[in-house]
């Protein structure tokens, strides 16, 4: 996974979306804070998040982590 991709494909996705940061954050029960640090890839989403955050942004897993075509 790398942080930088990682951050600016679910800001990109997010925005695709339409959903704010605090949406999407409300989504997946975390704050908006988190999402803003993983956007500016201060930090990545927690593991267990992925499922989570695939499913609401369109994308497998295997995207997430950058191992899938985006």
């Amino acid at each position: 996974m790398n942080q930088i991709q990682t951050g600016k494909m679910i800001k990109q996705l997010r925005q695709e979306k339409g959903y704010t940061q605090k949406q999407l954050a409300e989504y997946i029960h975390v704050s908006d804070k988190a999402v803003s640090k993983w956007e500016r890839e201060l930090c990545y989403p927690d593991i267990f998040l992925l499922t989570d955050l695939s499913e609401i942004l369109g994308v497998s897993i295997d995207e997430m982590l950058g191992k899938g075509q985006y």
